[in-house]
């Protein structure tokens, strides 16, 4: 099994090809994901890129981190890369991930 990279620092606009495209320099490219924000639905500035095997994914990082630039309208950006790290659990609930749902509203007596 492969392993997946953080890409960080990315341009809003870069594209899942050219991620491929620069990540295949080191090995196969499994697969690439860019997440978007739920609100916006712009992509939140970084990317996990699976690559095939650990040796790549461990070339990649050693290629690519600190050292890449990709180029935005606001000039070149930097982009960090290292393992990714698994998903951290976050607490369940309804409003605001549950807890107190006292909003400060409504009379104080």
């Amino acid at each position: 099994m492969g392993k997946r990279l953080f890409v960080g620092n990315l341009p809003y606009r870069v594209t899942a090809d050219q991620l491929r495209e620069i990540f295949s320099q080191n090995g196969e490219v499994v697969d690439v994901f860019i997440p978007l924000d739920r609100e916006t639905r712009r992509p939140r500035g970084f990317a996990l890129v699976e690559m095939s095997t650990d040796e790549e994914a461990n070339a990649a990082i050693a290629a690519h981190n600190g050292v890449t630039e990709i180029s935005d309208d606001r000039g070149p950006r930097v982009i960090t890369v290292n393992e990714a790290r698994p998903k951290e659990e976050r607490p369940s609930g309804g409003y605001n991930g549950g807890g107190n749902r006292d909003n400060g509203g409504g009379n104080r007596w």
